[in-house]
C-alpha cells in the first residue's frame, strides 16, 4: 500500500518534466539611442532692486514718474502662529512695485492692525511705485 501512493507521485514528478518549455529568445541588440539635447529652463524671473525711500525730500531734484500705489502685508493666522513682519511686509510691496517696473518706493505707512478677517494681526506698510531717473 505505501508503492502505490510513492508512484504516484514519481509518476507525477515526471509528467511534469517532460512537458515542454519554450526556448528563451535572445536578448534584443541594444540600440543607443543619441541623447536629445535638453533644452535649459529659463532662469526664474527675478524681481528688480528697488529702493526704498522712507521721506519724500530725498526725491527733490530727481525726476520720477508715479506708477500707482503699492501695497504689501503679513498675516498671523491665530494667536499661536508667530506674529505679522513689518519687514515681510515691506518686503512684499517692493516685490509688487518691482513687477510694476518701478525702481523706487515712496513709503507712506507701515502699521499693525488686529480685527482683520483671516488674520488676528496684519502687518500692512502702503507706498507710491515710483519710476526715478538717476543721475
Amino acid at each position: 500500500m505505501r508503492a502505490l501512493p510513492l508512484c504516484l507521485s514519481a509518476l507525477l514528478l515526471a509528467g511534469c518534466s517532460a512537458t515542454e518549455h519554450p526556448q528563451p529568445t535572445p536578448p534584443a541588440p541594444v540600440v543607443k539611442e543619441e541623447p536629445k539635447p535638453v533644452k535649459a529652463k529659463p532662469a526664474p524671473v527675478r524681481p528688480a532692486p528697488v529702493k526704498l525711500y522712507k521721506d519724500a525730500e530725498a526725491l527733490v531734484g530727481s525726476p520720477f514718474r508715479d506708477l500707482g500705489e503699492v501695497s504689501g502685508e503679513s498675516c498671523q493666522g491665530d494667536q499661536n502662529d508667530a506674529p505679522p513682519s513689518l519687514a515681510a511686509a515691506r518686503k512684499r510691496m517692493l516685490t509688487r512695485a518691482s513687477y510694476m517696473k518701478a525702481n523706487a518706493v515712496l513709503l507712506h505707512q507701515c502699521q499693525i492692525i488686529s480685527g482683520v478677517p483671516g488674520c488676528f494681526e496684519q502687518a500692512i506698510c502702503q507706498g507710491s511705485a515710483l519710476n526715478v531717473t538717476f543721475k
